[in-house]
């Protein structure tokens, strides 16, 4: 399988994180279909990325090579599952935000609760858990069956005509970057909020 594309430069991540739409992860007996991706960029490049201001034990992954796990724990709540990609030494990732579980359904309704199918891997945090992704796969291969987390080729590919782009989700700088992608129209995909910084009280101003 050639997963070549994928070491694209980094300054193409966009390019990299349309062309993952319709692909699938597949990892603890459950396997979901990509419909929504959020692309970020290396040090110096992207704000909003972690490898903004250069490597650190956290985002050493984040350099290469490309097709491997990037997982990072947010807000102490939740993890996030990213896919390496660019030329090694270059940092550029691609966050999955969401996407449809197409096997494995029974299972990721146990690991969710009782939400619709349609709300079962609809966000990064909810897409980690039907999954069953935990930190060991961070470093990990995506591509070459060693990791616990696979990446597939689409069943159903998707037609550049049908795919949106918009701001990124939950970033405090260059939130207004429009590298996230989604299957236009697609019910799994999850609803956009844009961040709202907090003022000295701690509390978020309020919407205009």
């Amino acid at each position: 399988m050639d997963y070549s594309w994928l070491r694209a430069p980094a300054v193409e991540v966009p390019e990299t994180a349309r062309a993952l739409l319709g692909w699938e992860i597949s990892t603890g007996g459950v396997r979901v279909r990509l419909t929504e991706v959020e692309a970020y960029a290396g040090t110096g490049e992207d704000p909003a990325s972690h490898a903004h201001r250069g490597p650190t034990p956290r985002t050493a992954v984040m350099f290469g090579p490309a097709g491997h796990a990037y997982t990072y724990f947010v807000f102490g709540v939740h993890w996030c599952l990213n896919i390496v990609c660019g030329r090694t030494g270059e940092a550029a990732a691609v966050l999955l935000r969401a996407g449809e579980v197409v096997d494995g359904v029974d299972l990721a309704r146990k690991r969710r609760g009782e939400v619709p199918d349609r709300d079962l891997a609809r966000g990064p945090a909810r897409l980690v858990v039907a999954l069953g992704v935990t930190a060991e796969a961070n470093g990990t291969s995506v591509v070459d069956g060693s990791g616990p987390v696979l990446l597939i080729p689409p069943t159903r590919p998707v037609a550049p005509s049908a795919i949106s782009a918009g701001p990124r989700v939950g970033v405090a700088a260059a939130h207004d970057v429009p590298w996230r992608f989604w299957i236009t129209d697609d019910p799994t995909v999850s609803a956009y909020r844009r961040h709202a910084p907090r003022n000295r009280t701690g509390a978020s101003p309020a919407r205009r």
